[in-house]
């Protein structure tokens, strides 16, 4: 069991970490949030205990990292598409490296590692922990490095006993999206009449606030070496679209593209983006991803956290709503 002392989040001006801060507070933790300098506040609770630093900084993670009896490490480089990978690999796998053996360290009793289903092969639909995807066949920077990182994790456990538990998201939807996520910018175009038409594919639909609540259930009852898929409904994306349209009251996608015409469309983007310094929401390597239904089984997580989630009707509304404060 973990003490109730200090509770270290990495990542907590982040969309999931913010709501995992808030969680921990709400329990009754002391939290304490490494964030750089330039991070925005907006997800980062008041009560919160803010060291300034980076994780690819030792001595920033070591400072953070004193007197902590939990780490929750969520701080990530989250894009889909990435013009140059070396920042993207830099922070998911030397930063974890370095956050991991800060806390070897310090003696820290648990650590919850986030992870992401892009770790997991989608093949085998619905897809569980037992189907891990090789390095070999990742796309993109982002999976590539969250396999390394979830490997690397892996190996200190075993090799060195890192009391780690990893957890592995799937799209969460909600409050607090700021960047906002790949799956959030779906919402918003949606939102905005833009996504008429869609390809055939399926996301794992989840409310950020259960995905909180299940990485806090990790560190309580988690096994030490074990994965845990946190994840909520398989919806088709026409299925999501329609459930946006029905709460913004704009018409249906009404065509189902096929996904070749769109490669040259998506390679002008990607020209346009590095030239303006943006992501480009349509991209090679997102509509490579579509390819595959991320569908997936959380059952485990279910079975022995206790793991519990609302229907993603309420997961929409609320990021639709939080979108529309935000002038989306």
């Amino acid at each position: 069991m973990v003490s109730r002392g200090t509770v270290l989040v990495t990542g907590a001006s982040g969309f999931i970490g913010g709501a995992v801060a808030r969680g921990l507070l709400a329990e009754g933790f002391c939290v304490r949030a490494l964030l750089r300098g330039s991070s925005s506040r907006g997800n980062v609770p008041p009560d919160c205990e803010i060291v300034e630093g980076d994780v690819t900084d030792r001595e920033s993670v070591r400072r953070a990292m004193t007197g902590v009896s939990a780490l929750f490490h969520l701080a990530a480089n989250y894009r889909l598409w990435a013009p140059d990978p070396e920042p993207v690999m830099r922070v998911n796998v030397s930063g974890t490296e370095i956050v991991m053996r800060e806390a070897l360290r310090a003696g820290v009793q648990r650590v919850v590692h986030t992870s992401s289903v892009a770790t997991l092969d989608p093949d085998s639909a619905p897809c569980t922990e037992f189907n891990r995807l090789i390095p070999e066949r990742a796309i993109g920077a982002y999976k590539l490095s969250k396999i390394l990182s979830e490997r690397l994790v892996e190996g200190m456990i075993r090799d060195e006993g890192l009391p780690a538990v990893i957890v592995c998201p799937s799209a969460p939807l909600g409050s607090g999206d700021v960047r906002p996520t790949p799956t959030g910018r779906i919402v918003c175009e949606a939102m905005r009449g833009g996504m008429p038409a869609y390809v055939d594919t399926g996301l794992n639909i989840v409310h950020v606030e259960d995905v909180a609540a299940g990485h806090i259930a990790a560190m309580k009852v988690g096994g030490i070496g074990e994965r845990y898929i946190l994840g909520g409904e398989n919806l088709t994306l026409r299925d999501l679209l329609v459930e946006i349209s029905r709460i913004t009251g704009r018409s249906p996608p009404w065509a189902k593209l096929p996904r070749w015409p769109l490669m040259p469309l998506a390679y002008a983007n990607e020209i346009v983006a590095r030239f303006a310094g943006s992501e480009p929401f349509l991209n090679r390597e997102s509509l490579r991803l579509s390819g595959k239904r991320m569908f997936f089984d959380d059952s485990k997580a279910r079975r022995t956290l206790g793991y519990k989630t609302r229907p993603p009707a309420d997961a929409v509304a609320d990021a639709v709503r939080w979108f529309a404060s935000r002038g989306a």
